[in-house]
Order: C-alpha cells, then structure tokens, then sequence
C-alpha cells in the first residue's frame, strides 16, 4: 500500500505545549455541558434526512433524556429545517429550561434567514461557523488568513446587531476543522470574537473547536484543546466546547482527553452517527461516565426505548457489538465468562442482602459487566446465551434463572457434554428453552420411558430410622422362560418390597430383589420456586456396575421426585434412555 503519500500530523499542524501539559493528571468528576447534534449534523448524513415526524420525535426524546441544548437544524439551508425551526418556535414545544441551537454558514443572507427562523424563541444560540485549516483556505474557500478572519467578523458583527435586545440570544463560533488549523490563528480569531460579541459570565460566548477529520492520536487534540484553554482571553466568559468526529475511531477517546484538558461542553450524536465514520457517540460518552461514579446528568433508564427512536428516525440499526447498548453487548457465549458472571451475580446477591440493600443499590462489581444491565432498563435475561462455546457455568444459570433448577456441579458437567453435543450438531445458539428441552429429555423423562416403570408403590417410615418401600415393578424387557420363541412376555409386573435407613435406600434395596441392583452416590432437592405450592425437583446419581449415572424426578411431592429420579437414573443406566 502507498503509505508514504500520507504525512503524520505534527508534519501537518503544530501542537503547542508552552509550559507543560496538565491534562494527564486531571479527572472528570462531572459532566459537561452535552448538546446533540442528531438534527443537524447527523440530520445531513443520513441518505434519506428526516420528515418533520422524526426531527419532532427526535427532539422529543432528547428533551425527555434531559439534554438542556438541543442544536435543532440548519435552517438556512433547507425549507424543511426552517420549518422545524418555526414548529418549535410557536407549538411550545420548547421547555424553559432548554435552548436550542441553529447553525449557519458566515453569509449575510444565510444568517438573516437563521435569525427569521427563531424569532419567538425565548432562547436560543446562533451557531456561527467557517472552515480555518490552511487547506480549506486555500483549496476551498480562496482566502488569505487576514482575508478571511475579516469575513468572519463581518459576520459576527451582523449576527451582534440582529441579536441586539435579545438577551437571550447567545453566540457561537466553530473554527471548522480547527484540529488542522494553526493554533495562533485559531486563537487570534477566537479572542477577536470574544471581544466584538463582548462576551460576559452572565452571557458567555462558546468556542467549539471541532476535530472536523480526525488526522492524529487523542492525545495530540488534548494538547490543542488544552492550549486554547489557557490562551483564551475572557475565559471565565467562554464556554469551550468540542465537536470530534471519528475518522480514526478514536471520537470518544478524544472527547474525553479533551475534557481533561479544559473542555466544558461537548458535541455529538446519539449512538454516533455522522458523516463518514460519524461524530462522537454521546451515549457512550455518557456512560462512561455512569460508570466511573459521575452522575451523566441524562436518563438512560430505558435504554431500549431511546435506541428505538433513534433507529426509527434514523433508518440505521445500531450495532449488536455497540458500547452499553447494542443486543449483544451484555451478552456472554465464553463459558469462562460465563461461569464468572454467574458467581458474580450471586456474589452481588449476599453482598446486597448483607448490606440490607436492595440489588439494584447495591454496589456494582461483577466480573465482565462493567455496568449494570438493571440501570439502562435491561433485564438479565440476555446475558448469558448458550453455543457451542459455552460451557457448565452458562448452562447452570439459564435453567437456574428461568426453570428454577439449581444443578449439582457434577451433573452440571455431565449435561453440559448433552448440549455441547447438541450445539455442535446444529451449529445455532441453543435458547433456555432447548436447554430445558434438553434436559426433561436426558433426565426427567427416562422414568417414564425407559424400560423400568413403578406403579402402586409406597414408602412409609415403619420405626425410627427404618424405612420399607413396597412397589410393582414392570419391565418392558422382561422374556418368558417358557416361550420356546423367546419372545418378549406380557409385562404384569412383580411386587418388590425392600427396607433401607431412608425412602431411597429401601427403594434401592427393593430393587435389588429384582436383580436391578445400584448403589446411590449423591442425592439433593430443593423446590424450583417459593411458596408450598412450587414444585420439587431431586437429582440423583448412582453407580451400576463401572459406571455412574444422573437422573432427575419433579413433582409437587419431594418424595415423588426423589423416586422419579432414581428410576430415571436406573432406566438411563440400562442403556435404554438417552
């Protein structure tokens, strides 16, 4: 490939660092201001841009996440985004406590047509923006730097004059492509608009430097970010905000260090979309914050929802991988994982009880989910699924959290061989569903159809620690001496009656008098639900002959079960049950 026809961006633009750098060792303990941008910027990417229907829904649902700056459109450039400019102007749609935002090219007209479109707005930030970098000057718009600083303030000063006795009409300045543009020209310009709009504390102007096109690691934006911060004169008067697209993807990356470095205010879309690879993804942005202990300041409770809206007004699907959000992002197939996340989650259970707190106050620390599904809305229904990858703790936790069946570990080894098998037949995702399939198939339902059958039978403690077990047993293999044919004989069953220290143990003795001899080497029950009414299940494992077998038995009576899942484990040890 022909990489020397591309040069590295310190050959590019020059990255100022006087002084030293302080963003590396800063934090983010609160948000920014966050302003989305989806009806502007991520409006003119899409391929088919939105119908006043989705703009409204798109507002809506931005308004109703708590966004306080909401940049609505451009409507300088189309009929449709002065419209929904107007809509929102005069259907007060508009709640007191959020500005929107427009946007307009440094053009006479197009600025008289973007103040017509917000007459009424109590509110409102005149997004004021021109391309600076030296190629954008020389190869697009034709001018010199003094030329072209002159038009920006041309610009500014009509934008001062429309906006005179509107105090709440603010300014905004976007050096476009300001990450390619030299940094003492940026800030000659910024400093000039800062001075002709006479910014204040009480009304402040706000820079927005853009990443227009990322060209260069996170870390050289920190540096420019942070050199404005310190250079700009009235800066407790200037909103520093941030626009990074993510040509690199390194957008939120770049977000991030440059609120190290001083930013106060961000620009992005929800879910990042944008032109190209798209602009910062404020959803992400937001989260990572959530999950480092900083309140976001935006409600992400119903994650699902906000993605819905967005995909509908959109027309993009987001991502199965995509960060906090997409279907599979909670999602573990790695048994390994698996198995830590099942500890996990009953790890967060005692901790919660022991905290006398609920769950979902609880501390979070479980191992490969940095943040709780529960706090976007999400149950856990989907977090752990079951492949070929999968392994004994994945399994355990699906029949566990949806049919209430809590394995013994050994069994757990030997069933998850039975789905291991399965998954790699049918090369699909096996559901909770066919894992319960699987196992009434395996354990549950050779008491039933296997070869051995009770009937008639009757357990009852006859002293204490002395137990008698009386049955009818059947054998659908039964032959009949007499029959010269040998043939299979007509099944009438034969008492056995035998005595143990325990149901089980009298069971296993009758049955020996039938010559079906097993020795029990692991018992346990538990009920599948609370309340008397639930249903029991009982797991047994016996030794016959070399080899050990499971079986399992469910049924309101734990006796039942019990004696259902040793006759499971008979019938599965005949080699007559699967």
């Amino acid at each position: 490939m022909p990489y020397h026809r591309y040069r590295p961006a310190r050959e590019r633009v020059e990255v100022r660092t006087t002084g030293g750098r302080y963003w590396p060792s800063q934090r983010i303990e609160h948000a920014p201001l966050w302003v989305p941008v989806d009806l502007r910027d991520g409006n003119q990417a899409l391929a088919e841009p939105m119908d006043p229907a989705r703009k409204r829904r798109m507002f809506d649902v931005q308004v109703a996440m708590g966004f306080k700056e909401i940049e609505v459109g451009y409507p300088s450039a189309s009929r449709a985004d002065f419209d929904f400019v107007r809509h929102l102007a005069t259907s007060g749609a508009v709640p007191d406590d959020v500005t929107v935002v427009v946007f307009t090219a440094a053009r006479a007209d197009l600025i008289e047509r973007t103040f017509a479109s917000i007459a009424g707005l109590p509110r409102a930030v005149v997004h004021l923006y021109t391309a600076t970098a030296p190629v954008w000057r020389e190869v697009v718009i034709g001018r010199e730097r003094a030329e072209l600083r002159a038009l920006i303030e041309e610009s500014a000063t009509l934008m001062a004059r429309l906006g005179d006795g509107r105090p709440g009409v603010r300014f905004q300045f976007s050096p476009e492509v300001f990450n390619l543009t030299e940094p003492d020209y940026v800030l000659e310009v910024c400093n000039g608009l800062t001075a002709l709009w006479d910014a204040a504390p009480d009304r402040p102007v706000i820079h927005n430097l853009p990443a227009t096109v990322e060209i260069a690691t996170p870390n050289i934006y920190a540096d420019q970010i942070e050199y404005m911060h310190r250079h700009l004169d009235r800066r407790d008067a200037v909103i520093l905000s941030v626009h990074p697209h993510n040509d690199r993807g390194t957008g939120v990356a770049c977000a991030e260090l440059a609120l190290l470095a001083g930013a106060q205010r961000v620009e992005g879309c929800l879910f990042g979309n944008g032109e190209r690879t798209g602009n910062v993804d404020l959803v992400t942005l937001a989260l990572n914050l959530h999950t480092q202990g900083v309140d976001p300041m935006l409600d992400f409770s119903d994650i699902d929802a906000i993605r819905a809206t967005v995909e509908y007004c959109n027309r993009l699907p987001v991502p199965g991988r995509h960060p906090y959000v997409g279907d599979l992002v909670h999602t573990a197939f790695s048994g390994t994982h698996q198995d830590a996340i099942k500890k996990g989650f009953e790890h967060h259970a005692r901790r919660a009880a022991e905290l006398g707190l609920p769950p979902a106050q609880a501390p979070w620390d479980v191992p490969y989910l940095p943040i709780d599904p529960a706090d976007l809305g999400r149950d856990y229904e989907a977090v752990i699924r079951v492949n070929s990858q999968s392994g004994k703790g994945g399994i355990a936790y699906l029949l566990k959290d949806r049919y209430g069946l809590d394995l013994p570990p050994a069994l757990r080894a030997d069933f998850s061989r039975i789905v291991q098998a399965a998954a790699d037949d049918s090369g699909e995702e096996v559901t909770a569903k066919a894992l319960w399939d699987l196992f009434q198939s395996a354990y549950l339902m050779p008491a039933d159809r296997g070869p051995l059958t009770l009937t008639g039978w009757h357990a009852a403690e006859v002293a204490p620690g002395r137990h008698e077990f009386t049955g009818t047993l059947h054998d659908a293999t039964a032959e009949d001496p007499a029959d010269p044919a040998n043939q299979a004989a007509p099944d009438r069953g034969r008492t056995v009656t035998g005595a143990g220290n325990g149901p089980l143990s009298a069971l296993a003795d009758a049955l020996a008098t039938a010559g079906v001899r097993v020795h029990i080497e692991h018992y346990a029950e538990h009920a599948t639900g609370p309340g008397p009414d639930s249903a029991a299940v009982a797991y047994v494992r016996i030794r016959s002959g070399e080899d050990t077998w499971w079986g399992a038995g469910q049924d309101t009576s734990v006796l039942t079960a019990s004696v259902r899942s040793v006759l499971a484990a008979v019938n599965r040890a005949r080699g007559k049950a699967s």
